[in-house]
This record gives structure tokens, C-alpha cells and sequence, in this order.
């Protein structure tokens, strides 16, 4: 009982602090929006899509590693050897984001003229290849924190990165806009980059005082193996994550050129390309930082439940979940097609956004579901299924995007949208349903 109640606390103060953080960032895309224009949105985009794929080179699936490494040596009562896990992780996360800066340090040009269409200037690439390291290492400090259940610190070290992001950024946009457009990108990313920062001490100390605990159990430890264990999870996810990162990095980098190519000049394909990515989309995904909060959870959860072999409270709290997100998405969903137009006038003083949102608030409920069942098979040690699934969509995804958007123009855009996620979902949920309920034989989960 006291360890469910630990979870609603942690489920809720989560659920309330990533409401706030989102919030801070739909009214941030809002205001630099209406500052530098939906083109400007969309190069923004495509500078963040690259931003994005670095990160994943220079984390490398050791979040999600660190959690489950140091969930269950907590199931284990193996209190010695989570210190023994960090110390290895971190040296990780230094070694794989350092080669990450370098290989981007290494590739501006090409990155700026194949990528970014010659919009940004070099400086952009220079500034987020600093901010990849310390990023890598708040990645696995934040993995820690989810695993010992002291959520509540990441929230304050997140609201401490939103809140600087904000205000710096907001700043630094008003210094260089006079400047003209193309410097908005680099006020943005430098905004970024000393929040980076600035989230990075406070995460580290924060870590620093929390470990102690453990420092005096750290010879007790049960087994010396924590490189093969972090490893064993993280290489495959690393791996797959890689392919996924690069395909979905590569399929927005062609949304642009494939709208261009069915007749849509640049400066307007890049601009519905920033009205649907960079504020239609986000305003479809803001309910879903509460699922997320709420999964990010599952995973410690279902590992304890995983490592203990305790196949009933798995099926149990399964068929529990999948009845409540399946009603609270749907409940979403019609919310945000009823409030679209509103939404689009409120945000962005621009009607043809609530348009957007209509267009994808159906397909509201299965993000929101999908979210929560990747999370629970990823607790159940089937991540590298996840990610297999996530890349035959980005295959198939990407593929519609090149060939028929060039064709159908915006409304294959839009299908492509559909086709995605209507796959990514379908396939996820027969893996959990077929995992957890389509065996006889329980334990062979």
C-alpha cells in the first residue's frame, strides 16, 4: 500500500509539473510564432530535427538502461550496487556525446547546405554540438532518479531548464531579430544551450547529494556486471534507435522538398511545414505529456514486476490500464476537435490553425494509447520489439512521404501523418496484447 501510494504521488506531482513545462512551451512556439513567422517555424523545425538526432547518437538508450539497471537492484534489495551503475553509465554518456560533437563539428558544411537548406549559419550547428554532452549526462542523472522513485526532483531540475529556455531565449530573440530572420535560429539554440547548462549543474548536484546513501553499501554490492547489464539494454536500443532517429530525421528533412516538388514554391512549403509540425501538431500533443508522465512511471513499475516473475499483477494492471487511457483519449480527442478554432485564435491569432487540428484530433487517441503501451512493453524488457516496430513505420512512413507527397502534395502529407501512426499503433498493441494475454503459459513472458 505504501508503495502505491508513493506512485499516485509521484504520478501526480509528474502529471501536474510536465502540464506546466508544456504549457511554457505551446505559449513559447506561440509568441516566437508571431515574431519571426510560420517559415522561419519551419526551418526552426528542420534545425531541431537534427538538434534531435545528436541527442539520440549522444544518449545512446542509456536513460531507459539506467532506469531499468537501477529498478531492479532496488527490487533486489541491492541497494550497494546502484552507485557501481552510475559511475558506469556516466563514463558512457561522456565517451558517446564527445564522438557525437565531434562527428557534427566535423560535418557543418554538409549539415547546412544538404539539410538546412543554406537558412542558418554555422554557428547554429557549433552551439548545440557544445550542448550534447552535458544533455547526455542529465539523460542518464534523470534515468537514476526515475528508477529510485525521486521524480520529483527531475521536475524541478525541468522547470529550472523551461523557465530559463523561456526567458533567455524570448530575450535573445528581441537582441538579434533587428538583425533580420536568419539570426532568430541562432538566438533560439543559444537560448537552448544555457538552459542546457544551467539544467546540467543543478542535476548534477543534485545527484551528487543524493547518492551518498548508497556510498557506504557500495562494497556490498552483489554483483560487479553492471557494464554487461546497462549494455545488454542499452546497445539494442542504441542501435535501433539510431536507424529510427536517422529515418525519422531524414523523413522530415524530405517533407519540405517532397511538398516543393508537387508544385508548392519553398518559402510556402516550409511555412505549412512549420503551421502542422511546429504549431499544429504541438497543440495535438500537449494532453499527451500527461500520458507520458504517467508511462515514464510504468517502466519501473513493470520491471519490478518483471524481474520478481509476477505474472498475475502484470496482467492485472495491463487490462486496468488499456481500459482508462483508451477512455481518457478518446474524451481528449473529441476535446481538441470541439475546441480547435478556439485553440488556433487563442495561441497563434490564426485561423487557419485550428483548421490543422481538427484534421488531426482523431488521431489524438491513438498517440495517447501508444504511448502508454510502448512504455509497458519497454518495462517488460521488450524495447527492442518497440523499436523494431517504430522503424518499419518510419520505412513505410518515409516512403509514402518521397514518392506520393510529390504527387498529392499536402493532403498526402497529411495521410502519411495518419498512416504512421495508425500502423505504429496497431502493431504495438497486438505486441502487448499477444505478450501479456496470448499465452497460455503465463511465465513465458
Amino acid at each position: 500500500m505504501k508503495r502505491f501510494k508513493f506512485f499516485i504521488f509521484n504520478t501526480s506531482f509528474l502529471i501536474i509539473t510536465s502540464l506546466i513545462f508544456r504549457a511554457i512551451d505551446i505559449y513559447f512556439t506561440a509568441y516566437i510564432s508571431r515574431k519571426i513567422g510560420s517559415e522561419m517555424v519551419g526551418v526552426y523545425q528542420l534545425v531541431m530535427t537534427v538538434y534531435l538526432f545528436g541527442i539520440t547518437l549522444a544518449t545512446s538508450g542509456i536513460n531507459l538502461a539506467v532506469t531499468r539497471v537501477v529498478s531492479e537492484e532496488l527490487a533486489l534489495d541491492n541497494l550497494g550496487g546502484i552507485k557501481k551503475v552510475m559511475k558506469r553509465c556516466l563514463y558512457i554518456t561522456l565517451i558517446t556525446s564527445i564522438s557525437t560533437s565531434l562527428i557534427f563539428f566535423a560535418n557543418t558544411d554538409f549539415i547546412i547546405e544538404k539539410c538546412l537548406h543554406n537558412k542558418v549559419d554555422k554557428s547554429v550547428i557549433y552551439l548545440f554540438s557544445l550542448a550534447l554532452p552535458m544533455i547526455a549526462m542529465s539523460s542518464a542523472i534523470s534515468g537514476y532518479l526515475a528508477g529510485v522513485r525521486r521524480i520529483y526532483k527531475n521536475a524541478i531540475g525541468q522547470f529550472i531548464e523551461h523557465v530559463a529556455k523561456v526567458v533567455i531565449s524570448a530575450y535573445l530573440i528581441s537582441l538579434y531579430l533587428p538583425s533580420g530572420l536568419t539570426y532568430s535560429c541562432f538566438a533560439l539554440i543559444l537560448g537552448d544551450l544555457i538552459s542546457e547548462i544551467i539544467s546540467f549543474i543543478f542535476i548534477y548536484v543534485v545527484y551528487v547529494f543524493d547518492k551518498r546513501k548508497y556510498n557506504h553499501q557500495a562494497e556490498l554490492a552483489k554483483s560487479n556486471h553492471y557494464t554487461h547489464k546497462v549494455l545488454r539494454i542499452s546497445i539494442p536500443i542504441a542501435i535501433t534507435s539510431y536507424i529510427r532517429s536517422g529515418l525519422s530525421t531524414f523523413k522530415q528533412l524530405i517533407i519540405p522538398s517532397s511538398l516543393e516538388k508537387s508544385g508548392i514554391h519553398c518559402s510556402e512549403s516550409l511555412s505549412k511545414y512549420g503551421i502542422i509540425n511546429g504549431m499544429a501538431l504541438p497543440v495535438i500533443m500537449f494532453p499527451d505529456i500527461l500520458v507520458k508522465s504517467f508511462a515514464s512511471l510504468l517502466i519501473p513499475e513493470f520491471s519490478r514486476y518483471h524481474a520478481k516473475k509476477d505474472y498475475k499483477r502484470t496482467k492485472q494492471m495491463t487490462t486496468l490500464l488499456l481500459v482508462v487511457i483508451f477512455g481518457a483519449a478518446i474524451l481528449l480527442s473529441v476535446i481538441l476537435f470541439i475546441f480547435a478554432d478556439t485553440l488556433g485564435n487563442l495561441l497563434y491569432k490564426d485561423s487557419s490553425i485550428g483548421f490543422y487540428i481538427k484534421i488531426f484530433a482523431p488521431l489524438a487517441t491513438l498517440i495517447y494509447v501508444d504511448t502508454v503501451v510502448d512504455s509497458v512493453l519497454r518495462g517488460l524488457d521488450a524495447q527492442v520489439g518497440v523499436m523494431i516496430v517504430n522503424i518499419c513505420d518510419l520505412v513505410i512512413s518515409t516512403s509514402f512521404i518521397y514518392f506520393c507527397v510529390p504527387k498529392l502534395g499536402l493532403i498526402g502529407y497529411i495521410i502519411s501523418i495518419y498512416i504512421s501512426e495508425t500502423l505504429n499503433f496497431a502493431v504495438s498493441l497486438w505486441q502487448l496484447v499477444r505478450r501479456v494475454y496470448g499465452r497460455k503459459n503465463t511465465k513465458s513472458i
